[in-house]
C-alpha cells in the first residue's frame, strides 16, 4: 500500500520530491526496496502531522504536502489541485481537499469526515457527524435514505473531507507547537486545531474521490476501484 501511495504521489506535476516519513524499519526497508527516499522520525510522535513536521524540518521546501500512507488511490491531479492556492495566494497557511457526498451511507458514516465551508471555501467545521443538518429537509432525507443517492433539492450538498493537506513549511512547524484543542479531542480530528486557534484551511474541490483504508472492509473497496480503473 505504501508503494502505491508513493507511486501515485510521484505522478503529480507540482510535486518535486516524494519522501516517506516513518519510525518503522520494516516500512523503511520496503520503501528502499522500490527506490523511494525515507526520513526516519522519532517513535513517540502522537500524530501524522507531527511526524511530517519532523521530516520537513530536515529538508528545504516552501510547501509540504501530507499524504497519509492509507490513501492508495489518491489521484495525482488532486495533489496538484491542493497546491494551487499557494500559487495564487501568498497568505494561505494550509489547504485540503473535498469531494461531494452522494451516498446516504457515507453521509451517516462516522469514518467519513464531513466539512462545511464559507463562501470563500474556507473550512468552517469538520465533523464525523452528518453535517450540514437539514432541519426542514426531512422528506428529502427520507428519500435519500430509500434511494441511496442524494436528491438534487437537498442543498447545500454535503462534502467529504479527503485527508490530504498542504502546508506552508513555517506554518506546519508552528502548528505542531499549538496546544491540542477541545474540539480536536472531541471529534478526534487534528485539523480542528487549525480552526480552533483562528487560522483558515482553504478547501479545494477535487473531481476525484479517494478511499482511505481505515477499517478492514475498506481493503475490498480499494481493490475494487483499482481493478475497475486499472490503477
Amino acid at each position: 500500500m505504501i508503494q502505491r501511495v508513493w507511486e501515485r504521489a510521484t505522478q503529480a506535476r507540482e510535486v518535486s520530491e516524494v519522501i516517506v516519513a516513518t519510525d518503522h524499519e520494516r516500512v523503511a526497508e520496503a520503501v528502499a526496496g522500490f527506490g523511494g527516499r525515507v526520513i526516519m522520525t522519532a517513535p513517540d510522535r502522537a500524530t501524522g502531522t507531527e511526524r511530517v513536521a519532523e521530516a520537513a524540518d530536515k529538508i528545504e521546501a516552501d510547501v509540504i504536502i501530507n499524504v497519509q500512507g492509507d490513501e492508495p488511490i489518491i489521484a495525482p491531479d488532486s495533489l496538484d489541485l491542493v497546491v494551487q492556492p499557494f500559487l495564487d495566494d501568498d497568505t494561505a497557511p494550509v489547504t485540503s481537499l473535498m469531494f461531494p457526498i452522494e451516498s446516504f451511507a457515507e453521509y451517516m458514516d462516522p469514518n467519513v469526515v464531513k466539512v462545511i465551508c464559507d463562501a470563500s471555501d474556507n473550512a468552517i467545521y469538520f465533523s464525523r457527524s452528518p453535517i450540514p443538518h437539514y432541519r426542514d429537509g426531512r422528506e428529502l432525507i427520507e428519500q435519500w435514505e430509500k434511494q441511496g443517492k442524494r436528491p438534487a433539492g437537498l442543498k447545500p450538498g454535503p462534502m467529504k473531507h479527503i485527508g490530504v493537506y498542504a502546508y506552508r513549511a513555517d506554518f506546519l512547524q508552528a502548528l505542531v507547537r499549538m496546544p491540542v484543542s477541545e474540539l480536536e479531542e472531541a471529534e478526534r480530528l487534528e485539523q480542528l486545531r487549525v480552526l480552533a486557534w483562528g487560522f483558515h484551511i482553504k478547501m479545494v474541490a477535487t473531481p476525484h474521490d479517494s478511499i482511505s483504508v481505515d477499517v478492514p472492509a475498506d481493503v475490498a473497496r480499494v481493490e475494487a476501484v483499482i481493478a475497475k480503473l486499472k490503477l
